[in-house]
């Protein structure tokens, strides 16, 4: 214990540390997240006939506010401390899960997500804080490592949280996530410090201010920076194209299945194994065989895969690119956060993930809404390959203009 908080010189540490911090993260919100529409019906009393309309609003609020918040927050990080907003961050969202166990109406719930949204900002701390400690021909491999992890809580928490609200309440995994994200904020209160590399950057920053000489970096007008941050708003999009449709899908090709809820929530969660294991190994290779070559593999994998996946009118091919489609994705993220920790100093690594926090929640946000266009006037085959040809688009794009340099 004493070894961690006495500066926590080993990277070993800081990762072993963030990764426990992300996997609550993740396990907490994707625990309650599936369940809010029955939330809103069996605990708030919605009527079943705009159950839909408050699930919409309940979904959306916390991605507008945060797609807002999030470079207040980043450059808040770069002035007063990359830890000090990340113990911000668990501690209001704390706050927020508890709140989401005590609201009475749909509109207290709207309210909750929306103030969940003002309090987000945990993930890109995270990147930001291990960008700084990692030494450079590991980051690949930690980022890929978070990643993963960050999936692998993706596909725990539906499952802890529906056996949760079965035995005690769907009250109680509020209060269970809010004790989850407030032991995150005791690991950085008495467990991380901040990177040494950010307390030289904001010192130089205030000496910089004081002599009236301070350097103004423009992130939307460095060319690199513009184009990733570009990507990851892209790539969110495509990542949630499908959410829609997707289970409404998976039913479909199930047909009469005795046990289709069950089946229906293995298949969607096969991308999710997928990208488990897959991130940490995309994160290694990027280091090794540099990140924009795997980003236009992953992206063009992907994008082929997403493209067969919606041919298949039988569940078991398309259980099966269900999970190839969730190996190659996996390797998109930590690519692009790879390459902004690469291109940026740590004087501005806040802003950075925070920027990029805020373009994915503008992409998972446009996601949705073209899934459901495409789905309604073409058909459902046609959001897998309007999806996947987004991101082919996307990966020769990338190649175009990064990947032969490379």
């Amino acid at each position: 214990m004493s070894e961690m908080v006495q500066g926590n010189k080993d990277w070993r540490v800081v990762l072993a540390i963030l990764v426990c911090n992300i996997l609550f993260m993740s396990a907490s919100y994707t625990m309650i997240i599936p369940f809010l529409p029955l939330y809103l019906g069996s605990e708030l009393g919605a009527a079943p006939e705009v159950v839909n309309l408050w699930s919409g609003a309940v979904f959306s609020a916390s991605f507008l506010v945060s797609a807002f918040t999030a470079p207040i927050w980043g450059r808040m990080a770069d002035t007063r401390g990359k830890r000090l907003m990340a113990m911000r961050a668990s501690f209001l969202l704390a706050i927020s899960y508890f709140l989401g166990g005590i609201v009475e109406t749909p509109m207290e719930l709207v309210g909750m997500r929306m103030f969940q949204g003002f309090a987000s900002g945990l993930w890109p701390m995270d990147l930001a804080i291990m960008t700084l400690y990692a030494p450079p021909k590991k980051l690949g491999m930690c980022l890929g490592l978070m990643q993963g992890v960050m999936t692998a809580g993706g596909v725990v928490g539906p499952l802890f949280g529906g056996v949760l609200a079965t035995a005690v309440g769907m009250r109680m995994s509020f209060f269970v996530a809010a004790g989850a994200l407030f032991a995150n904020f005791l690991m950085f209160t008495f467990l991380i410090k901040e990177p040494p590399a950010s307390v030289k950057a904001m010192a130089e920053r205030r000496r910089q201010k004081a002599s009236g000489a301070e350097e103004k970096t423009g992130i939307w007008t460095t060319p690199i920076l513009r184009n990733m941050l570009l990507t990851g708003t892209l790539t969110a999009m495509i990542m949630m194209i499908l959410q829609p449709i997707l289970t409404t899908y998976i039913k479909a090709l199930a047909g009469d299945l005795p046990n289709i809820v069950f089946v229906a929530g293995l298949v969607f969660s096969l991308g999710g194994i997928a990208g488990a294991i897959a991130a940490p190994l995309w994160g290694k290779l990027g280091a090794a065989r540099g990140y924009f070559r795997v980003m236009t593999l992953t992206m063009l994998c992907a994008g082929l895969g997403l493209i067969v996946q919606g041919a298949p009118d039988t569940l078991v091919p398309f259980a099966v690119m269900q999970f190839t489609c969730g190996l190659f994705l996996s390797g998109i993220q930590p690519s692009i956060n790879a390459v902004l920790a690469e291109q940026s100093t740590a004087a501005i690594k806040g802003r950075i993930f925070g920027y990029l926090f805020s373009s994915q929640q503008v992409g998972s946000m446009a996601g949705p809404i073209l899934g459901g266009a495409v789905a309604t006037f073409i058909g459902m085959h046609a959001v897998f390959y309007v999806a996947g040809a987004i991101m082919i688009v996307l990966g020769f794009a990338v190649w175009q203009k990064y990947g032969r340099a490379a």
